[in-house]
């Protein structure tokens, strides 16, 4: 059997689910009720609430009474709030990642970074967001501090949804083709500068995507 085989229920559908929020398959404030969740992934409805569970945890869903949720639909204060704390701390694991490199971390950041350039080129952008997160979190893998990634891993899924607002897929790839650059020559100082370029791009892009309804 394979590792996905032994893999709980639950996991799978939180996963499922997790990438349809992030993706924006599910649109924020849609309604998650069991039974239709269960009967649309053919699963019990056991581990559809697990799920759930496991994704207000994570700051994607909204409990409602009883055996639905909706997906959270995150304000302007939210959206500032994540900003500012991702400020914090990228910045420090960008630092820490330019001093502390390895061959073999560099060489999972470039194939994060070579992924999403891929993606970009053909205009899969639910691919190049999830490669682009993956390098994201290859830099704290990088910078080897215990707290940082622990701290990270709680906010692992809120950053992703963050960062599947970019829709400038080529742009976001050459900044952190830059980024790789500075982390690979050690230049700290660089890659401080960078690190806070790129934050407030997304600041920029993440507040244009949240207008954009309101202004169609």
């Amino acid at each position: 059997m394979t590792a996905e085989e032994f893999r709980p229920e639950s996991e799978r559908i939180t996963r499922t689910l997790r990438d349809q929020i992030i993706d924006g398959t599910r649109a924020p404030g849609s309604r998650l009720v069991e039974r239709e969740i269960a009967a649309e992934l053919d699963v019990s409805r056991l581990p559809v609430r697990d799920a759930l569970r496991d994704l207000v945890k994570e700051g994607l869903v909204t409990p409602r009474p009883r055996t639905w949720a909706v997906v959270r639909e995150f304000t302007a204060s939210d959206i500032s709030d994540l900003i500012e704390v991702r400020s914090a701390l990228e910045v420090l694991a960008f630092r820490l990642a330019a001093q502390r490199r390895t061959r073999a971390g560099l060489a999972k950041l470039r194939a994060d970074l070579d992924a999403e350039r891929a993606a970009a080129a053909r205009g899969d952008g639910a691919e190049a967001r999830r490669a682009a997160a993956d390098f994201h979190e290859t830099v704290t893998e990088l910078a080897d501090n215990a707290l940082l990634t622990e701290l990270e891993g709680t906010l692992r899924s809120r950053m992703r949804w963050l960062l599947g607002r970019h829709e400038d897929f080529a742009g976001m790839a050459e900044e952190h083709e830059e980024l790789y650059r500075g982390i690979e020559a050690r230049d700290v100082e660089r890659v401080e500068e960078l690190a806070l370029r790129h934050l407030e791009s997304s600041r920029s892009k993440a507040t244009e995507h949240r207008r954009k309804p309101a202004e169609e």
